[in-house]
């Protein structure tokens, strides 16, 4: 211990010495004494030991950017492995284009996030906290939630952050689907659905003899009759229906119209301009203008995908 002490302090005065020296060389000229010559002089070079420098930080993996937010990979790998275990738990295959479904739904929903931050929606602690004491209950209390998020793969920092994205999400499909109207004009549609154009041509020359449209449409579908109920625009899934029957007047038919389905012809029972959408309806019109907003949104931002 003593040679440890005198070690040390004789570093410390050494240290004191080249200090005072530099310091002087720096301001004042240097007078050089002359050193007898029985006096040894010493000629070793001394050593300098480098100061060690301090390590860059490794730089954390990404899986994308998203106008300059990160989106890493271990969040990436994180929801992979969740959804992945949604699908075998719900005896789905697992779909080949898993990394891509993934990836693209964390991208949407930080231009979700983005969108609801830059309309003036921030989520503080207190709503975190309110949302997590409403999902500790309906669990079953905090050791019950504590367990779920360790067999989903969270910890409580990273489903902290996942709520506050689903909070920020949820207000802002909200705010878009909030733009839509509740009642909108819509029609109601029957349809004769056939598989080959010789029958379907067959059927509307049978029409346009007179014959009657309800009666032919229940020959080819005895359970509905053909009727497709009340929807708006956008509803259906190919828009050449829709093209063909709002054009209608009612209880006229469409010509035949194709789609990958087949080979349609429609009738117009009755329109309403001004009529309430149904849950349904209302469902899908909201999903359809949070998807149109997210198109114009990537068109418009500046996404980077970083994985190999």
């Amino acid at each position: 211990m003593g040679r440890n002490l005198f070690n040390q302090n004789g570093l410390i005065f050494l240290l004191i010495v080249i200090l005072v020296l530099t310091s002087c060389s720096d301001n004042t000229t240097t007078t050089l004494e002359v050193i007898p010559a029985e006096t040894p002089v010493s000629t070793a070079t001394p050593t300098v030991t480098p100061t060690p420098l301090i390590p860059s930080p490794t730089p954390i993996p990404l899986a994308a950017k998203v106008n300059g937010e990160e989106i890493t990979e271990a969040e990436f790998q994180a929801e992979l492995a969740r959804f992945g275990k949604a699908q075998t738990e719900a005896a789905l295959s697992l779909d080949e284009n898993r990394e891509d479904i993934v990836l693209e739904e964390l991208i949407n929903q930080l231009l979700l996030v983005q969108g609801a931050r830059q309309s003036g929606f921030i989520v503080d602690g207190a709503l975190i906290d309110e949302r997590w004491s409403r999902l500790a209950k309906d669990t079953g209390g905090e050791q019950a939630i504590m367990g779920w998020l360790a067999e989903n793969g969270y910890t409580v920092g990273s489903f902290r952050q996942a709520l506050a994205r689903s909070i920020a999400v949820a207000w802002m499909r909200d705010q878009i689907a909030g733009a839509e109207s509740e009642t909108v004009e819509q029609v109601h549609v029957r349809q004769i659905l056939l598989y080959n154009l010789e029958q379907a041509q067959e059927i509307l020359a049978q029409l346009e003899s007179g014959n009657d449209f309800a009666t032919l449409s229940a020959t080819f579908d005895p359970v509905i009759s053909g009727d497709l109920g009340w929807f708006p625009r956008g509803y259906l899934e190919y828009e050449q229906l829709e093209l063909a029957v709002f054009d209608l007047q009612p209880l006229e038919y469409s010509g035949i119209v194709e789609t990958p389905l087949g080979f349609h012809i429609l009738q117009l029972i009755e329109r309403e301009p001004d009529r309430m959408l149904d849950p349904d309806a209302r469902l899908m019109l909201k999903n359809k203008a949070v998807r149109k907003w997210l198109e114009d949104q990537r068109n418009q931002s500046e996404i980077v995908i970083l994985l190999p």
